[in-house]
């Protein structure tokens, strides 16, 4: 009996490990076929400029509510776990490098990819099971150039911007806390901002976004094309493009903090 559930334990792990090992050979491939086609015609001016409005104005009323209440959230825990051990004039600089470095990028990346990552594969998933997909290839249009790169363009270009207004929105929310109910003068508060900011931290933060938006438009538009099964596989698409951009999103933002503070910045 025991080696029976061994063997049944071991076979699952072998089958989910190959099929994660594939998974990741064909986004490999979807991105490979990306790079080809965006070198030899670039997409439609007009598909992506309404991608971009799709993604960075649909997601704006979420992001700044989200990143007003961290900031206010990152100002009270800062006061509390810094009193009596370092002072209340340096928490406006608290609240802006965490904010711009990891706060503002991983959390607007979680909320956009929640909301843009799921409506990218609900739509490319059910374009897919009713044909409409090979209905393009009929036609000599080519499903990556019309279809994957303007949204992957758009979401790489729009989260670095959806950053900005989030780190904006998050300092903002902080000042408020931090003057309302801390008992810290503006003044001080401002003077805090400006003599701890650096461009690398900025910098750091956009490059994340970046990065961040690149992986949830390609993980929704990969598994909106490998949709299958009509409407509950539309459904199941849309939950795997979810749980794949957060999950990427938060290992991607480890990897790149270790070069970007371990290697790069780390003698500035």
């Amino acid at each position: 009996m025991e080696q029976s559930i061994w063997v049944s334990g071991t076979r699952y792990v072998g089958f989910k490990v190959t099929h994660w090992v594939s998974e990741v050979g064909r986004v490999t491939l979807m991105y490979g076929d990306m790079i080809r086609s965006a070198l030899g015609k670039l997409p439609s001016y007009r598909v992506t400029i309404d991608q971009m409005g799709a993604i960075g104005v649909g997601s704006l009323g979420l992001v700044i509510v989200v990143s007003l209440f961290t900031g206010a959230v990152a100002a009270v825990q800062a006061a509390y776990q810094f009193s009596n051990v370092v002072p209340l004039k340096y928490l406006g600089a608290v609240i802006l490098r965490s904010t711009i470095i990891e706060l503002g990028p991983v959390l607007t990346a979680l909320v956009v990819g929640g909301r843009v990552g799921a409506a990218i594969a609900a739509e490319l998933g059910t374009m897919k099971v009713t044909e409409q997909i090979d209905a393009l290839r009929a036609m000599g249009i080519n499903p990556i150039r019309f279809l994957v790169l303007p949204r992957v363009f758009a979401a790489t270009v729009m989260l670095p911007v959806m950053t900005i207004f989030s780190n904006a929105i998050a300092i903002i929310g902080g000042f408020l806390v931090a003057v309302l109910t801390i008992g810290v003068s503006p003044g001080t508060y401002l003077n805090s901002l400006k003599d701890f900011f650096y461009y690398k931290d900025l910098f750091s933060g956009l490059l994340k976004a970046m990065c961040f938006g690149n992986i949830i438009g390609t993980m929704g538009c990969f598994y909106g094309f490998s949709t299958e099964g009509g409407a509950e596989g539309v459904g199941i698409a849309t939950t795997r493009a979810v749980v794949a951009s957060c999950v990427l999103v938060l290992v991607t933002d480890y990897l790149l903090a270790s070069v970007l503070f371990r290697i790069i910045f780390s003698t500035s």
